[in-house]
């Protein structure tokens, strides 16, 4: 795992992108193709605006997978997961080889996630987009996380610092309008991915990446996960970087 520090969350952006496009067109040169998994939420805006014009990506061999969706909102709801991505990715790019989302509004969740795990189980993953939440989440894997799972996809209760996030980021009117649960991609799935790139903007977040990257390996912060994985780049801004015992310079790799 290592960590880069940008001064502003749209430098953090240019740079997550850039590593991003970089390993998708790699993983095309070699195989023919590249399988990706994508986050969404505020921490992803920059980094996919960035994304959706790297050069020289051929979109239409690449493979997307959603991370996690809240359980009961259409695709229409203002706060989907399967709107914001349809929006700020898919309707910006060349026509994906697929793209995988997760029905969150599926009649039978579990069912939905037995669907999922048929069809990423032959698609093992290039790169993975995530970010990492005021609670230390990682996906929709909220404190005490399923560390031992082997599904890909699997249902999750939200925690009220989770809810209150994403009440915070605008995406809802009032608490009890955020779902309790959620479909998320399971811990071991993504730390599964072959790369993982992280973007974690804004100082809300730093308690939890100072947690997730200084702390402990527990369950009790998801995102410390990370850790253990051998190729995995945290995209930090100034902000979100404030607590760690270390800084560093401008971009700088530590």
């Amino acid at each position: 795992m290592r960590k880069l520090i940008f001064e502003t969350k749209q430098q953090l952006g240019k740079a997550a992108a850039k590593a991003a496009a970089d390993r998708i067109r790699n993983a095309i040169e070699t195989k023919g193709s590249a399988k990706i998994i994508l986050a969404t939420g505020a921490s992803q805006f920059e980094t996919l605006a960035e994304l959706v014009n790297a050069d020289g990506v051929e979109w239409s061999t690449v493979t997307m997978f959603h991370l996690d969706e809240y359980i009961g909102l259409g695709p229409d709801h203002p706060a989907s997961f399967r709107k914001y991505l349809k929006e700020r990715f898919l309707d910006k790019v060349a026509a994906l080889r697929a793209a995988h989302f997760v029905k969150g509004d599926a009649v039978d969740p579990q069912a939905e996630c037995d669907r999922l795990n048929r069809i990423i189980a032959d698609h093992p993953i290039d790169l993975a987009l995530v970010g990492i939440g005021e609670n230390g989440h990682l996906a929709f894997n909220d404190p005490p996380a399923d560390f031992d799972t082997h599904e890909p996809y699997i249902v999750v209760n939200l925690d009220d610092k989770c809810r209150n996030q994403q009440l915070g980021e605008g995406w809802f009117e009032k608490l009890n309008d955020v779902p309790t649960q959620a479909i998320s991609m399971s811990i071991r799935q993504i730390i599964r991915s072959s790369c993982i790139i992280a973007s974690v903007p804004d100082r809300r977040k730093a308690r939890a990446v100072k947690d997730a990257l200084e702390g402990p390996v527990t369950n009790t912060c998801p995102a410390s996960s990370l850790q253990d994985h051998p190729n995995c780049k945290i995209f930090l801004d100034r902000d979100s970087a404030s607590l760690l015992s270390t800084e560093s310079g401008r971009g700088a790799d530590q």
